[in-house]
């Protein structure tokens, strides 16, 4: 699973939000030991949109099969995203519950759009090799705390660092990767290849 680091969320403000550096330092600390890859590429690609940015890993790695993984919060909101109804035709797409969500989520305009796509559960093991659209709501064991809860909470504390990567723009561009777990494109810049 690739954990994109999203240099700014759209959607959000970039006041008050840490360096890309310092959120990445976090990230990779949070995912240290997680079949994790923490990367910046949607810096380096130069995308700020998820849509672009699912264009060009899809020309970067033409073999790969990849799955936008969501929080159910962003599936509610999917509709202000830009390009969000070409975003489920370009690959299949994984939403996990996150608390008090899990209406919202289902009763969106997107899960209402696409509601003859979505799989149950049960064919999870078979999304990436799924044909877009495509798309499963997990229920999954629900954690409280949000990311800027935690963050702002650490901050109070004086451990502000450790949970800066923790901001929603992180977690809602967390991708998997191909099935197959190969290495990220060079720190540099990325490198067309067949497969990630």
């Amino acid at each position: 699973v690739w954990w994109l680091v999203a240099p700014q969320n759209p959607l959000k403000r970039a006041e008050g939000m840490a360096p890309l550096s310092r959120r990445l330092a976090g990230a990779r600390a949070q995912a240290k030991g997680a079949r994790l890859r923490v990367s910046d590429i949607e810096h380096r690609l130069g995308t700020r949109y998820t849509i672009d940015t699912v264009r060009a890993l899809k020309r970067l790695y033409p073999q790969a099969r990849f799955v936008l993984i969501l929080g159910a919060d962003n599936l509610a909101q999917l509709p202000r995203w830009r390009a969000w109804k070409a975003l489920f035709h370009e690959v299949p797409i994984a939403v996990f519950d996150r608390p008090t969500y899990a209406q919202p989520a289902l009763g969106s305009a997107a899960a209402d759009r696409f509601a003859r796509w979505r799989l149950g559960p049960k064919w999870g093991a078979t999304l990436a090799d799924r044909k877009a659209p495509a798309w499963i709501f997990f229920r999954t064991a629900l954690n409280p705390a949000s990311s800027t809860a935690l963050r702002e909470g650490k901050a109070r504390k004086g451990r502000k660092d450790r949970l800066e990567c923790m901001t929603s723009q992180s977690r809602a561009r967390t991708r998997a990767a191909p099935t197959s777990p190969r290495k990220d494109p060079s720190p540099s810049r990325p490198r067309p290849r067949s497969a990630p």
